[in-house]
């Protein structure tokens, strides 16, 4: 699958220099490096095809090992890098306690010392990318014209669909929404559903960001897909009820007086 978890070795088979038995390098851990790794697929892949391996691997790595909320931060720190953000994934790093040895993706590890290892196709696109032609759509073209046209009446009018969203705060929702809709007007959408401020959704599918003016139609999601939206602000609690002061527990009751 081109990544694994759990290993606690490196490619040597024994522990990483100066570790404490867990396999985590102690004080190692480096800022992430802005390079972005350059490769060539085996054959000239789509992007279509690059969005449908990179879905079969995120879909797939939480269910052999590692911890999820990890595996979830690494995707949305993965698509963060791929477009040039480096403040926002190094952010969502080290908001997950995610520590980086050689200030690399490939190769990462949590607090409780299990190792992630993410593929190169999920960090970067191929040098050998080739586009898709319209009049030739691919499979997952095809399956997503397919779900489009069964889901909620969906139409070239614009009909109405649900839309699959993961937030970075671990919910995980459906929106409502129309083909027609821009990604601005689906975040407005999500403020008045949720209560999270537009200005503070930054909205992902297969790694590459999602601007505001870009319409659903354009992006082709299929019906099983997941929009990952990264909330950079906490979301507005309720404040828990103040707890009264040790003076005030132990004040005389003015029956007591």
């Amino acid at each position: 699958m081109g990544g694994c978890v759990g290993s606690q070795h490196d490619s040597s088979g024994s522990l990483n220099d100066n570790s404490d038995g867990t396999g985590v390098a102690l004080g190692r851990n480096q800022l992430l490096k802005r390079e972005r790794p350059k490769w060539k697929s085996d054959y000239p892949m789509t992007e279509g095809q690059l969005r449908s391996k990179r879905d079969e691997f995120w879909d797939t790595a939480p269910a052999f090992e590692g911890r999820k909320e990890i595996w979830d931060a690494l995707r949305a720190a993965a698509g963060a890098f791929e477009s040039r953000d480096h403040q926002l994934a190094q952010a969502i790093l080290d908001g997950a306690s995610i520590t980086l040895p050689h200030g690399l993706l490939s190769e990462c590890y949590d607090e409780l010392g299990n190792r992630y290892q993410l593929p190169v196709y999920c960090l970067a696109p191929p040098i050998n990318m080739i586009e898709e032609h319209s009049d030739e759509p691919d499979a997952s073209d095809r399956d997503s014209a397919g779900a489009d046209a069964s889901v909620e009446g969906d139409d070239d009018g614009g009909g109405e669909r649900q839309l699959r969203l993961r937030l970075s705060t671990g919910r995980d929702l459906r929106l409502r929404v129309r083909s027609s809709d821009t990604v601005g007007a689906m975040k407005r959408r999500l403020h008045a559903q949720e209560g999270v401020d537009a200005a503070a959704q930054r909205w992902f599918f297969s790694g590459r960001p999602l601007t505001d003016r870009l319409r659903l139609e354009q992006i082709n999601i299929s019906r099983d897909y997941v929009v990952q939206v990264i909330i950079s602000q906490p979301l507005a609690d309720v404040p828990p009820p103040r707890t009264p002061s040790r003076e005030t527990q132990h004040q005389p009751s003015p029956v007591d007086a």
